[in-house]
């Protein structure tokens, strides 16, 4: 199992996803004489997982079943245990593409934190680019090192445990790109400029206060750095599902309550009149927005290392 190299076969050692319904999945390290409890009962690793194919449906001990599925960055963001606030998969998509991320890249992060945004950059640059992540708090860097050694994806980063805006990145003019997630990054980037090449580079900071992406705007600026500009992400979701709408009678009866023979004193007529009042009603399929929607986040910066 990797999660930039996909296998059939669910293995002992493996990280594997187990599905339970789109809100509810948690991932399991899957080991010989092993159980794992479940609403639907006991799934036990050595008959139930191990030799079994990704995608397999597992019978629990109670009758009920789950799926387990290979992991994916996608997947490992909706799943991973939290020692930090994350990046999640919405604004990582825009963060990939507008770095021009591609396979051979080689990109510098700071921070690493619970390595959500991280697993996503080591898949998009494999098989031949580098990610060199630093982290300033020393357990976080020690985690995500066995975590990227569990998932087989060390040969694809580099983890440093020191501080970035004193101590920059450790490599020069090699990076295509830099990613900063940290309080003050500002203070960072003439580091990042130096990690990038010399032909130029991109570069993007996460911040959620407006007052930090203002500072780290007018960074860039005195360190020439062009192409500067700031998003922000709004994720609204919709349903799909089957509603009832009243149709409109527009018909022979609306013709006849206009007519100037009308009578609607009779009794004869009034029944007519009840008769355009009951309107059919019929079923189709629509999208309907959810009633809450996830808020703020956070503000993307992204800007271009000059060639001048």
């Amino acid at each position: 199992m990797s999660f930039v190299e996909y296998g059939d076969t669910i293995r002992e050692g493996d990280t594997a996803i187990v599905f339970l319904g789109h809100e509810s999945m948690f991932p399991v390290k899957v080991q010989h004489g092993s159980k794992t409890q479940t609403k639907y009962g006991v799934i036990r690793h050595s008959t139930d997982l191990i030799g079994k194919k990704y995608g397999s449906k597992v019978t629990c001990s109670k009758g009920g079943w789950v799926v387990i599925l290979h992991p994916t960055p996608e997947l490992w963001t909706m799943n991973l245990p939290h020692r930090t606030q994350i990046l999640y998969s919405t604004d990582i998509s825009l963060i990939t593409m507008m770095l021009e991320l591609k396979p051979g890249s080689i990109v510098c992060e700071s921070g690493t934190g619970s390595g959500s945004l991280s697993h996503a950059i080591i898949r998009t640059v494999a098989p031949t680019g580098h990610l060199y992540t630093v982290e300033f708090h020393q357990q976080r860097a020690e985690k995500a090192v066995e975590e990227f050694r569990e998932h087989k994806v060390e040969h694809l980063v580099t983890v440093k445990n020191q501080d970035v805006c004193k101590n920059g990145f450790g490599v020069s003019n090699v990076a295509d790109a830099v990613f900063l997630d940290i309080p003050s990054p500002w203070e960072a980037i003439g580091h990042a400029k130096s990690a990038l090449k010399v032909e130029g580079g991109r570069f993007c900071s996460f911040s959620p206060c407006i007052e930090q992406v203002q500072r780290t705007c007018l960074a860039l600026e005195e360190h020439g750095f062009t192409e500067i500009n700031t998003l922000e992400i709004l994720l609204r979701v919709y349903n799909v599902r089957t509603i009832s709408l009243q149709i409109p009678d527009l018909g022979k009866a609306a013709e006849d309550n206009s007519n100037p023979g009308f009578d609607s004193s009779s009794q004869a007529n009034q029944g007519v009149l009840c008769g355009s009042q009951q309107q059919g009603t019929v079923q189709f399929k629509s999208g309907v927005p959810l009633r809450e929607m996830v808020g703020h986040t956070g503000y993307l910066t992204f800007a271009t290392k000059s060639l001048l």
